[in-house]
């Protein structure tokens, strides 16, 4: 096997199960009875909970699985940004198509189960027990609650808040409040977005575009035009 002791700072339970072609950066925490299965790359500053599976083969019939925990996985790998905090117990597939992207400055609570080829961007939250499946994409700064179920190939915008026992069926656009089962829209996130900063005017412009008078401001146009590129089933056009 080959044992990465990560670097500088960097504190590594001797329980973890480490394979070969994993990268852990400086200042990492990893708890107990964690398993990490290559391609890997933690970023630094990450903090990795007791029993945390990172890099196990994709959940896709087919896909080969490697014989013992020291090889490292034949398919896309997975890289988790820097500053993230996985909590105890979740689950990071390998990529099958596309690797497996945890966004820097992520906070994964406990029991989160992340599909092959997700992809989240910066600075996502995502409570405890939520389910992705394969393929789902996130934009910065989504906030999924409790018990939220993906369903595969589905998009989230940027800022987008979806509430607890939800099942997102359809592509979530930015800046939207979103619950139910099947989720649906229920005006913006006005908390998220104030939070990130953007201007109250803005967020008023908005407000009204989502409730289906007026236009996007300009301002947050970059990110409605990316969430656009990549739906393929839009709860809102």
């Amino acid at each position: 096997m080959t044992f990465m002791s990560g670097g500088p700072n960097s504190h590594i339970h001797p329980t973890v199960v480490v394979g070969d072609d994993v990268r852990i950066g400086s200042r990492v925490s990893i708890g107990p009875y964690a398993v990490l299965t290559g391609p890997l790359e933690i970023g630094d500053d990450c903090w990795i909970g007791p029993h945390c599976t990172l890099g196990q083969p994709p959940e896709w019939i087919g896909k080969v699985h490697p014989p013992t925990w020291t090889e490292a996985s034949p398919h896309q790998g997975v890289v988790v940004g820097a500053g993230s905090v996985l909590r105890e117990h979740t689950t990071v597939h390998q990529g099958g198509e596309r690797p497996t992207v945890i966004g820097p400055g992520a906070f994964i609570m406990n029991g989160t189960s992340v599909g092959h080829d997700v992809q989240t961007g910066p600075g996502c939250t995502v409570a405890p027990s939520t389910t992705f499946g394969g393929h789902v994409t996130l934009g910065e700064g989504v906030t999924l609650g409790i018990n939220t179920v993906i369903h595969q190939r589905r998009v989230i915008g940027s800022r987008a808040m979806i509430g607890m026992n939800s099942v997102v069926t359809k592509d979530v656009p930015p800046f939207a409040k979103a619950y139910g089962n099947p989720a649906d829209v229920h005006g913006l996130n006005r908390v998220g977005m104030e939070r990130a900063g953007i201007p109250a005017d803005d967020i008023a412009l908005a407000e009204r575009f989502y409730a289906g008078d007026g236009t996007l401001p300009p301002s947050l146009a970059e990110e409605f035009d990316w969430w656009q590129s990549r739906a393929t089933k839009p709860l809102l056009a």
